[in-house]
């Protein structure tokens, strides 16, 4: 049967005359979208939709050579590094894990540790370090899914139903309730000590509903709040300050992590050392109260952030941020681009966590910009986190306030402006690549590191340099003019303004009453924002002014001062922003101001839940 055509049509839309080819897309090594939810891809292909990129971890839905010719394709070459490493992978993850089971002689270290140490906590580090990396290896080979559908199945037949059984309107009420249950028992079950009793404890709970109802009372549409968001996101945040600053195994994990970071500063030393001299290091040691800012941390920057560049190009950090991204996805709801960058932002910094959804920043909401950027307000980023760990800050602080910003970010933000648009990552967690920056191997991943922190090393001192002069030059106008008005004693400076202007806050975070700390905390926080975070931790250390400060207001106060939320960074976030999507500058400038100030409350309701729940402030002062 022919097919009946117009006299008058086309025939280059005629099948027969048509050129039929095989998509290079389409071949034998193309493969789906990962799994967990989380989408790579390189570029948007329509308002809708994401193009998946080939992943190489689904390696079972690879599809053979002959059925790659049976669908017209032609197989692609495995390139020569994917060969070897399908080849002796299986060797190397033998190998890996005979090292850490302790059955080879030179790894007895774990077993030896288990044996020494079986009656106090330090057999958990090695321990949990161990399980990681069995239970990663055998997931390289086992479905991961043989535990996900037991405890689907569990949930569906337990938690489900009790939910279920729950009215409707009564379910989010409910959730509340257990919420502020679990906050109160925390808080106050604990025995009290002499610089923590429970009228200390409930002053920070009164100023958590502080802020909180701060939050709702300027809400662009309470409305439209989503109550799940933010009742998900204060629980999460005060069970992780719980695990870390109740539980032993919880601060003996987060003193393993910061000492880590400790520990990395010192490799850093040897270059120093070799660009130098011995001798010129040991006189500017960092264990000399006169070291030198520009030996002892700058160099600690630019390393590091070389470390984090090779570990993005091996692809450590990006699944550290999907699982995390994952995980806030799930409880609380929110889009997949906001959950990216709310959970890489305490590891890479606003401006490139904001590059890690690039293709997505032109089609956000203003309710997803708002969140980008209060992210990027609420925490600060590893580079500069090694170096207030450098300036002696306490370290397990710092840490366990970054993974708290995560949900209390998120929380504050919808709270702030809720979400009144359908967004386009609604439904699932996207992690485009970025292929233009791209490195071409581990080398050029960790000179471009080098580079990336010389830059912002300097770009850092320089802004240190400006603003120190700055406030130097204030405080000389304002002592001047203070003793024209009989102001002497103390002295007219910018520092005891801020310090009258904030006062509330400080009383809201629970800091000590005694000794004028309250005025004291008031003037930090009150630097920190017009100025840096940097600039008041270094008042913080070196001051003598603050060197009076009780452990709970000290420990209180670093939990405040731990995020970009100052003006500096304002002008940072919409630069970078508005350089990723010029189109979109009048709505960043919009939003800009509100993130600026709900990453400022979302860090000062971590620090309030650190007030509630701290009971050995000495032990984390002591070991900064």
């Amino acid at each position: 049967m022919k097919t009946q055509t117009t006299p008058n049509a086309d025939p280059a839309l005629q099948r027969e005359h048509q050129h039929q080819h095989a998509h290079h897309h389409h071949t034998a090594f193309a493969q789906q979208a990962q799994e967990e939810k989380v989408v790579y891809c390189n570029e948007l292909s329509s308002d809708k939709d994401v193009v998946p990129d080939p992943s190489p971890l689904d390696k079972g839905n690879v599809p053979s050579e002959k059925d790659a010719e049976a669908a017209g394709s032609q197989p692609a070459a495995r390139p020569w590094h994917r060969r070897i490493t399908n080849n002796w992978r299986h060797i190397a993850h033998a190998v890996v894990w005979l090292l850490f089971t302790g059955l080879m002689r030179f790894a007895s270290w774990w077993i030896a540790s288990l044996v020494l140490h079986r009656h106090d906590k330090n057999w958990i580090i090695p321990f949990l370090l161990y399980l990681a990396i069995t239970l990663r290896i055998i997931f390289f080979y086992v479905p991961i899914s043989i535990i996900t559908r037991p405890m689907f199945f569990v949930w569906t037949y337990t938690a489900r139903p009790i939910v279920n059984f729950i009215p409707e309107k009564l379910r989010l009420p409910a959730g509340a309730l257990v919420c502020i249950g679990t906050i109160l028992i925390g808080a106050f079950a604990s025995p009290t000590t002499q610089g923590n009793n429970r009228a200390d404890r409930a002053v920070s709970l009164f100023g958590l509903a502080v802020f909180l109802f701060l939050l709702w009372l300027t809400s662009r549409n309470r409305k439209q709040i989503v109550w799940r968001t933010v009742i998900v996101g204060m629980l999460v945040q005060f069970l992780v300050a719980l695990f870390v600053l109740r539980s032993g195994a919880g601060y003996d994990i987060f003193n393993f992590v910061a000492t880590l970071a400790r520990d990395l500063l010192g490799f850093s030393s040897d270059g120093v050392v070799f660009l130098t001299a011995q001798d010129f290091y040991d006189m500017t040691s960092p264990i000399d109260p006169s070291s030198w800012f520009l030996v002892s941390t700058i160099p600690a920057i630019i390393f590091f952030v070389s470390v984090v560049q090779l570990f993005y190009y091996i692809g450590v950090l990006q699944w550290f941020v999907g699982k995390f991204a994952v995980f806030f996805f799930w409880s609380m709801r929110v889009s997949g681009a906001e959950a990216v960058v709310a959970a890489a932002s305490p590891f890479i910094g606003q401006g490139e966590s904001a590059m890690l959804v690039r293709p997505f920043v032109a089609h956000m909401t203003l309710a997803e910009m708002h969140q980008v950027m209060t992210s990027g307000f609420a925490t600060i980023a590893g580079s500069v986190l090694i170096a207030y760990i450098a300036m002696g800050v306490s370290s397990q602080a710092l840490v366990s306030s970054c993974v708290m910003s995560i949900p209390a970010s998120l929380a504050c933000s919808k709270l702030r402006w809720p979400e009144e648009e359908e967004t386009l990552t609604v439904g699932r967690v996207v992690i485009p690549d970025n292929e233009e920056h791209k490195a071409s191997n581990a080398l050029h991943a960790f000179s471009t590191g080098a580079w990336l922190g010389l830059k912002i090393a300097a770009m850092m001192g320089a802004t240190l340099l400006c603003i120190i002069s700055l406030i130097g030059l204030a405080n000389g106008l304002l002592t001047w003019w203070g003793r024209y008005i009989n102001i002497s004693d103390p002295p007219l400076t910018l520092q005891l303004v801020l310090g009258y202007i904030c006062y509330p806050v400080a009383f809201l975070l629970g800091v000590s009453r005694d000794n004028d700390d309250l005025l004291k905390v008031g003037q930090l926080i009150g630097l920190k924002i017009i100025s840096n975070e940097f600039v008041a931790y270094n008042d913080l250390v070196n001051d003598a002014t603050y060197a009076s400060l009780s452990d709970r207001s000290r420990l209180i106060v670093t939990y405040a001062l731990c995020g970009f939320a100052n003006i500096g960074s304002l002008g940072n976030q919409i630069g970078v922003l508005s350089q990723i999507s010029p189109g979109r500058s009048a709505d960043v400038s919009r939003v800009a101001f509100s993130a600026m100030i709900t990453g400022a409350l979302s860090t000062f309701t971590s620090a309030a839940i650190a007030g509630m729940l701290i009971t050995d402030e000495k032990s984390y002062i002591s070991t900064s």
